[in-house]
């Protein structure tokens, strides 16, 4: 399993406004299994990067909201 940061708005009908954007870290296989995840959610999503090493680890020791969801 991967660690995913998604970044995305919270209405998929409006324009992304860049200071609105929010994170959701998500755990999964693959980016495709995240959107699927997340697909029930209204969410515009606007990127999606995959975690790894010394990134997962700054992500953990920095972010105030670091906290994983587990896709199934």
């Amino acid at each position: 399993m991967s660690v995913f940061k998604v970044f995305y708005q919270h209405n998929k009908d409006e324009v992304i406004v860049r200071e609105n954007t929010q994170t959701i870290y998500v755990e999964a296989q693959t980016e495709e299994q995240v959107r699927r995840y997340l697909k029930d959610r209204n969410f515009n999503i606007e990127f999606i990067t995959k975690l790894e090493g010394a990134h997962l680890d700054y992500e953990k020791e920095t972010s105030d909201h670091f906290s994983v969801e587990k896709a199934e």
